[in-house]
């Protein structure tokens, strides 16, 4: 049983720093692109939205800073308290990253190692979910 307990302290506190990790990221990424919807300030070029439905990365931006942003910072949250629905929360946000990125790559045709990063980061986050569902 002790065995047991110490298990379940790591996967929460493990999938925490993950969704904390993430959301850093997204948070400084998002707030960038809002603040400079041309993504100039990033090294980004309209240019590269064309096939995209956007014509900035403002709304990206708002997108990125609110749900991988934000929302990370609340599964975080979720995933250190032992919520009872952690682990649905990490499973929707993961699953969200990784569509946000498959659709990025799709739009933009852009190959950045971060991309694979965090499309890597987004299917962790969902299967550390499924598992942290099974344990809480």
């Amino acid at each position: 049983m002790q065995i047991a307990m110490r298990k379940n302290k790591g996967l929460p506190n493990g999938l925490g720093l993950l969704q904390v990790f993430i959301s850093l990221g997204a948070l400084a990424g998002g707030l960038g692109l809002v603040l400079e919807p041309s993504g100039a300030d990033l090294g980004m070029r309209l240019e590269t939205l064309e096939h995209s439905p956007f014509f900035s990365y403002f709304v990206p931006g708002i997108v990125l800073f609110l749900v991988n942003g934000l929302g990370c910072l609340v599964g975080a949250a979720a995933s250190f308290s032992r919520h009872r629905h952690a682990g649905e929360i990490a499973m929707a946000l993961g699953a969200f990253l990784v569509v946000w990125i498959i659709l990025q790559v799709y739009w933009i045709s852009a190959s950045h190692w971060l991309q694979a990063l965090y499309l890597g980061l987004g299917f962790f986050e969902l299967i550390l979910g499924w598992w942290l569902r099974k344990v809480l």
